[in-house]
């Protein structure tokens, strides 16, 4: 895989977005059955995984080095130094169930574009997506012997991924139980863990209501709220908080939830029954603990929740501590924005944080400010394009995807000295 020519990764990567656009029903109905993502949803990932795969082809011919004047004293006279980028080596992927395509992606195609061989443990309720993608690079014939693998396994069986010396970097997106532990496993190799959240939104007094409603709906409810960037708690100014309460819940009834399969349906199943059960529980602790339940909270077929609005939540509940991963989002008020700002960061997790607001000055303050990976600014935080570095800090994750910073984190550093005189 290293010694493959860079127009020849490019190949490779340029062939996969080619069949995974012949291939694009296949692939939305397969994600739509197995993973119960509305099929609107569904449609969104693979053209995402398409948009990944044609990123990873574009830097797949830029891996560019550079050149470094030595001579800085007078004992280095007459050296000079070169360095570039160089592969890792074989890398070990486990990706999550509720991005099968794009979150496999995020790893694959650097991989590729890198010149890393590796082998990829998918999720193993959602499996048929990766097992895809391996039948579309098996057509290359490229790609030498060995050079990937895809391995559905359940979680003990793919203890190897972990701690086999001979893979060089572990790259684990899903939950931060599972990765912390995964990190402890992994012996001398590097990590990079994209983990969970419970990212948080503000919407300013200044903020254009209609319009932050539309994104709020969609950051917690798509998907059925089964994303580590989902919007999990809502920030309202006191100006705003009553009218732009009244907006969301009036929005939220009005969500359309069933069959994953119609276009109409805006939130389908949860993963599994056992998920259903414990978000549900934790609605239900909240509200024994004081909360008011402002819409949804109902549970029905065993892992539909209805979209579910919170709003005086104890601060120790599990509602708003922890990562819920279903359609459930807090409300909570807020007087000034510098204590918004204090609340997004009373949080074990920083993945992203977004932020309505028109003030130039707020905006800068929020940057340098919020303990998070990413601000998004007039728009939720479950915002990402598939170029930009994306990952978080604290109980987040260690290190940045995005193609550009994935193919860094599977790539070291090789320096070379010449001595000119």
């Amino acid at each position: 895989m290293a010694r493959l020519a860079s127009y020849e990764k490019q190949g490779v990567l340029m062939h996969c977005v080619a069949r995974f656009k012949e291939r694009f029903d296949e692939l939305a109905y397969a994600l739509c059955v197995e993973a119960g993502k509305p099929i609107n949803d569904a449609e969104g990932e693979v053209t995402r995984l398409i948009d990944t795969f044609r990123i990873a082809a574009e830097e797949s011919v830029r891996n560019y080095g550079e050149v470094q004047p030595l001579d800085i004293s007078a004992r280095a006279k007459g050296y000079m130094g070169m360095w570039k980028r160089v592969p890792i080596g074989p890398c070990s992927f486990i990706s999550p169930f509720n991005f099968p395509l794009n979150l496999a992606a995020h790893k694959i195609a650097p991989a590729i574009a890198m010149g890393c061989p590796f082998v990829m443990k998918p999720a193993s309720k959602t499996p048929l997506g990766a097992i895809i993608m391996g039948e579309v690079l098996a057509e290359c014939d490229v790609l030498p012997e060995g050079a990937f693998s895809i391995l559905p396994a359940s979680r003990d069986g793919a203890d190897l991924f972990t701690e086999d010396d001979r893979l060089k970097l572990l790259s684990f997106t899903g939950s931060p139980g599972v990765g912390w532990d995964l990190k402890a496993k992994a012996g001398k190799k590097k990590v990079v863990l994209e983990l969970g959240g419970n990212a948080a939104v503000i919407i300013d007094k200044d903020a254009d209501l209609d319009d932050a409603l539309e994104r709020v709906i969609f950051g917690a409810f798509y998907q059925s709220g089964q994303s580590c960037i989902g919007v999990q708690r809502i920030l309202i100014h006191a100006d705003v908080y009553d009218a732009f309460k009244a907006m969301l819940v009036a929005k939220a009834k009005t969500l359309i939830a069933g069959d994953p399969k119609h276009r109409d349906t805006f939130i389908g199943p949860m993963i599994s029954d056992g998920e259903a059960k414990r978000l549900k529980g934790w609605i239900d602790e909240a509200v024994a603990a004081g909360a008011t339940l402002l819409c949804g909270g109902g549970l029905s077929r065993g892992n539909m929740l209805e979209a579910t609005l919170l709003e005086g939540v104890p601060d120790d509940a599990k509602a708003k501590n922890e990562e819920a991963f279903g359609p459930l989002a807090i409300l909570q008020r807020f007087d000034h924005f510098d204590a918004a700002l204090e609340e997004v960061n009373n949080s074990k997790f920083g993945l992203q944080a977004g932020i309505f607001t028109r003030d130039l000055f707020q905006m800068f303050d929020a940057w340098d400010r919020l303990d998070v990976g990413g601000v998004v600014i007039n728009d939720v935080p479950s915002y990402r394009v598939d170029n930009m570095p994306y990952g978080g800090v604290k109980d987040s994750g260690l290190g940045r995807e995005g193609v550009r910073f994935a193919m860094e984190d599977m790539s070291e550093i090789r320096n070379l000295v010449v001595r000119r005189t």
